[in-house]
């Protein structure tokens, strides 16, 4: 997944910083002039690149915002060649991490019949006859962007059909098992992929097909860390804030000093190999980091800590 180093800050909205990784001037480049004689002027090229970038970033803030919506975190968005992403942490529930990921697509569709008004307009003004490059330009990315909501529909992870369909799986298979079938499922979707790439000789295909596989085995990786913590006894008397999960028994948590795993619970935040002091604790299950006095559970003891 792009991160943000070797991007570009472009600006900050909502809370929400958003980057352009330097690689995307590089493709911008070739696409635009690769597509030389699809318009009169140059012009219009670079034009329908940049609204390329500007569906993408709607899209992308309509994960982020619908993420915070559910009360997740989101203040990231990272532009690169093969689209954008959108760093979400929905709370750990089925509901919301569809929500979170279902706005996304949902930009989409609000976009479609947007741009059949403006082709009524455009031909009701006689815009293909007097401004052929612009009407064209119209058509283009009104093309665009229904062919970037067909793509990200598809149900192979991580793309946003495949994380739906996880999101609704979960409501039936719990949330380890569902990510499970979703990444399953998922190699499936990267096969036809690479098959696609080999049959039309594209190296974007080809590009997709290996990012998509490489998402789906760390997505199976996590799927069976998943499962093998639902299995493992929890501590009474703890509660995460935000999940409301309680911690696992063991030394799952490493000291940020000597590396030494330990059990933050059991010695009351303080590493037991090298006397490192810890005032919060990350919840294993959600991610969420918070200060050991709010693990108490309701009814649990206090004196615990």
């Amino acid at each position: 997944m792009p991160t943000h180093q070797g991007s570009i800050r472009l600006f900050r909205a909502a809370g929400i910083t958003v980057f352009l990784h330097w690689s995307w001037f590089l493709v911008a480049a070739y696409e635009i002039n690769g597509r030389g004689r699809s318009y009169s002027s140059l012009t219009f090229n670079v034009l329908e690149y940049l609204a390329l970038f500007l569906i993408v970033l709607m899209h992308e803030f309509g994960h982020s915002l619908a993420c915070r919506q559910v009360g997740g975190e989101a203040n990231q968005i990272v532009l690169w060649p093969l689209g954008g992403v959108a760093y979400v942490n929905p709370p750990p529930r089925p509901g919301a991490t569809l929500w979170s990921i279902a706005a996304g697509p949902l930009v989409n569709v609000a976009l479609i019949p947007i741009f059949l008004l403006l082709g009524v307009l455009s031909r009701s003004a006689g815009l293909p006859a007097s401004h052929p490059d612009a009407h064209a330009l119209l058509r283009t990315v009104a093309y665009i962007n229904f062919g970037l909501l067909i793509f990200n529909i598809l149900p192979i992870y991580p793309l946003d059909g495949g994380q739906i369909l996880r999101s609704l799986l979960w409501f039936v298979l719990g949330r380890a098992r569902s990510l499970m079938v979703a990444t399953v499922l998922g190699f499936l979707g990267v096969a036809g992929f690479f098959i696609l790439a080999f049959y039309a000789q594209s190296v974007w295909y080809g590009v997709m097909a290996a990012f998509l596989l490489l998402n789906c085995w760390n997505g199976l990786q996590h799927a069976r860390v998943l499962l093998r913590m639902a299995k493992l006894p929890r501590r009474d008397g703890f509660a995460c804030p935000r999940c409301n999960t309680a911690p696992p028994v063991g030394s799952f948590w490493k000291c940020g000093q000597c590396s030494q795993p330990f059990d933050t619970f059991q010695s009351h935040g303080v590493c037991p190999h090298c006397g490192a002091q810890f005032a919060a604790s990350r919840c294993l299950d959600c991610g969420g980091l918070h200060p050991l006095g709010e693990w108490i559970a309701p009814g649990g003891a206090a004196t615990k800590l």
